[in-house]
């Protein structure tokens, strides 16, 4: 969405600072250069429906074949990782950028987000707010990736938790726009009171489609295959949705905002994790970052662009020196900075 978009709807432009590089990192691009890069392309949005569908489906397969054993959970965990690659591409159609007609970018959108337990037009709201205030008291994200490094010991007892399902609750309810609180100033964030009222009513007829969806489907399931299936629903769906998600999600925000020290620019408060070149890093590239949401800092620059037009952006601003000084890491060492020892808190605000 542009800034021409109705008041409440719009996701800014970042233009804090404006001398600083962030909008030299804008003025670098020419509208003739932006025009192919936020070109929606239809058949390659299809086809990262087509692949994290296909994964699932393969993933499901081989469960029901192999049911009941140890392959269960080879499956479990191939499901929570595509599930994540289904989060991402809510998210895209948050951004308006999954399909150029909206009833096919919203319909495909709010389906997608109700199998996957959250409400799309929701996080529109909610993540409209992450982009046009980033690491202000107006983000509800800072609650996610805020105040790091904390500590390995810190950091693994919530992926621990995670993992668990203990903390899936708190992803459903920012999911479903529950207020947050500012850890620094306490400052309850109200993401649904930040918007329009078409947004606003959107949302709310979204959330009540989330939660019927999730009553029927086992009733679904019951009628398909008795008890057994409710059973294979709950643990192919319900539980990597709960467990092998959670962590997957935090470590990514945390790997997009966390550790940064200088939240004057886009360019230097959020992250592009370099996910080649190393073992450590294609692997982080399957789990964390499908569909190219490794440049999550292009992403901030540039929210118009589709995710599979992002590589292409990022070696284009590369070649004009835009990255040069911008927070722009092998994930390997994202890893270190993130599990560091924790900083005081005047260290982490200076």
């Amino acid at each position: 969405m542009s800034a021409a978009s109705p008041r409440g709807e719009e996701f800014r432009q970042d233009l804090r600072a404006p001398g600083a590089r962030n909008a030299q990192a804008r003025r670098l691009l020419s509208a003739e250069e932006l025009a192919p890069l936020t070109a929606l392309s239809t058949p390659r949005s299809l086809l990262a429906v087509g692949q994290t569908f296909g994964l699932i489906a393969a993933a499901v397969a081989l469960a029901v074949l192999t049911w009941p054993s140890a392959w269960m959970l080879l499956s479990v965990l191939v499901i929570g990782v595509a599930q994540h690659g289904v989060f991402i591409l809510v998210h895209e159609a948050a951004h308006y950028r999954l399909f150029a007609a909206r009833w096919a970018n919203d319909g495909l959108g709010r389906f997608m987000g109700m199998a996957a337990g959250l409400s799309m037009c929701t996080y529109r709201v909610t993540h409209r707010l992450h982009h046009n205030h980033l690491y202000t008291e107006e983000d509800p994200d800072t609650a996610i990736h805020g105040g790091y490094p904390r500590g390995r010991t810190y950091l693994l007892r919530k992926l621990g938790e995670d993992l668990l399902g203990l903390n899936a609750w708190k992803t459903y309810a920012y999911f479903f726009g529950t207020p947050a609180i500012n850890d620094d100033t306490r400052r309850e964030i109200r993401p649904l009171d930040d918007t329009s009222p078409q947004l606003r009513a959107a949302a709310r007829q979204d959330r009540w489609l989330v939660v019927a969806f999730h009553a029927v489907a086992p009733l679904l399931a019951w009628a398909a295959g008795g008890w057994q299936g409710v059973l294979m629903w709950a643990v192919l769906w319900w539980l990597p949705l709960l467990t092998v998600l959670q962590p997957i999600l935090r470590l990514r925000a945390i790997c997009e905002h966390g550790g940064v020290t200088d939240l004057s620019s886009p360019l230097t408060a959020a992250r592009c994790n370099r996910t080649w070149g190393t073992p450590a890093n294609w692997l982080g590239r399957a789990v964390l970052f499908p569909h190219h949401v490794n440049h999550h800092l292009e992403h901030h620059l540039y929210p118009a662009v589709p995710h599979y037009h992002l590589p292409r952006l990022h070696r284009l601003l590369l070649e004009k020196g835009a990255l040069d000084a911008a927070e722009v890491r092998d994930l390997a060492d994202t890893w270190t900075l993130i599990f560091a020892p924790r900083r005081t808190r005047d260290a982490r605000h200076a």
